[in-house]
């Protein structure tokens, strides 16, 4: 069932949702136009607001979900359930393209790993007790890690980081300092980890090469990951990952500054004061971004503190803009789309991950070679979108489109019957 929600959050949620959709599936990852790229290194891209954005609004979810803020062992077990169950939906995703089943090929191969993912996704998002889910998704856990460091030669170098892991260590921590800290507490971590952070990347000498730097694959965060994820990170980087250990640290201040603006929208005043609070919020921290950015560089990859105080600001700044169209001038007529994107997100997030998959693994016969198999994704793309268009940017992205239309309609048929999937 539909419960009541804050439609400002979900229509903002939506929209993260299928930009994120947009952005990770292009026709060729040769021809995009640069907003939709990541920025090269430091600096910021529309699309270098997709992750933070997301896990901002997790954050800014969570009063919400729990305005009682009683804490015991039922709801830290239901957190730790929760968290579990998202970082294990973003390993598998890792996990996908790797399986081995029984020395299987082509169309049975395929066969076994759906039904697999299947199995997978409804241990992981299927309705169950508390208990249940707990052994389900620490067994999932148990088996992936194993297979990670078994020496099986398919999974010795599969990736252990990832969005969803993120996703699910973030909303861990930031739970817990919801419930079990005050509002200044709960400041005092999020500069704590920003200030922490910082001094970890600017100050600490890298072992075996030298003076803290900010470079690619010589800082300090990949200096740590390289020591503990060895042979297991992002397979661009190899000796890096974006999603890595220390990382993950302003990571998490970027969900409690969420949840922060959370506790802004559930306090009891007019909606106009809390629209002029989100906004001088939103405004101060892009303005602290930016100056902190001359000494601490907005990087995506490194998420820096610069990079968490300006995206949250932006955030903060986006959802007040929502919040005064929707929640105070009532004008909703648009944001069906979004909203029934912004209700089903772990859906989208996992299965919009494993079909490119699957489609790239569906073979049919190449027009131009005989004999030459093509993947069905390379198939629809250049015979069926780019003869079509001059300009290859123009074919990339309407290919990243019809994938978000497909989407739209398989999520409209979910809201439509009123089935929302929550880990």
């Amino acid at each position: 069932m539909i419960k009541e929600r804050l439609t400002s959050l979900d229509v903002f949620r939506g929209f993260t949702i299928m930009m994120m959709t947009i952005v990770n599936n292009p026709g060729s990852w040769s021809s995009i136009y640069p907003p939709l790229e990541h920025a090269e290194w430091n600096g910021c891209t529309p699309t270098d607001l997709v992750f933070p954005f997301f896990i901002f609004i997790m954050g800014t979810a969570i009063p919400f979900a729990m305005p009682a803020k009683v804490f015991g062992p039922a709801t830290f077990n239901k957190i730790m359930v929760r968290s579990l169950r998202i970082f294990c939906l973003g390993l598998f995703l890792n996990f996908f393209s790797k399986i081995e089943l029984f020395g299987l090929e082509g169309i049975a191969l395929l066969i076994g790993k759906l039904v697999l993912t299947f199995a997978v996704a409804y241990a992981l998002l299927g309705t169950f007790s508390t208990k249940i889910k707990m052994v389900l998704a620490f067994s999932v856990l148990g088996i992936l890690l194993f297979l990670a460091y078994s020496g099986i030669e398919a999974y010795q170098d599969v990736r252990i980081p990832g969005v969803l892991q993120r996703i699910g260590i973030v909303y861990f921590f930031t739970s817990l300092v919801y419930l079990k800290a005050n509002l200044k507490t709960q400041i005092l971590v999020v500069a704590s980890l920003l200030l922490i952070y910082w001094g970890l990347m600017t100050l600490v000498p890298i072992p075996g090469i030298g003076a803290a730097n900010l470079e690619k694959g010589t800082n300090l965060s990949a200096y740590i990951d390289g020591l503990f994820l060895k042979n297991h990170m992002w397979s661009q980087s190899i000796t890096w990952d974006p999603e890595g250990i220390l990382n993950t640290i302003p990571a998490i201040a970027s969900g409690i500054m969420g949840m922060l603006i959370g506790q802004v929208l559930n306090q009891s005043l007019p909606k106009l004061e809390i629209v002029k609070k989100m906004s001088v919020i939103g405004l101060v921290l892009v303005i602290l971004g930016l100056i902190w950015n001359i000494v601490f560089p907005i990087n995506k990859s490194l998420w820096t503190s610069s990079h968490v105080i300006y995206t949250a600001g932006l955030a903060s700044l986006c959802l007040s803009l929502l919040y005064y169209i929707i929640e105070i001038a009532d004008y909703k007529k648009w944001t069906k789309l979004f909203l029934i994107w912004g209700v089903n997100p772990m859906i989208v997030f996992f299965f919009s991950g494993i079909i490119p998959r699957v489609l790239t693994m569906i073979k049919v016969e190449h027009p131009g070679i005989p004999n030459e198999p093509l993947g069905f994704q390379s198939y629809f793309y250049n015979y069926g979108i780019t003869p079509y268009f001059v300009n290859p940017m123009n074919a990339s992205l309407a290919y990243a489109l019809i994938y978000a239309i497909f989407w739209s309609f398989i999520l409209w048929i979910l809201y439509k019957n009123k089935l929302i999937f929550k880990v």
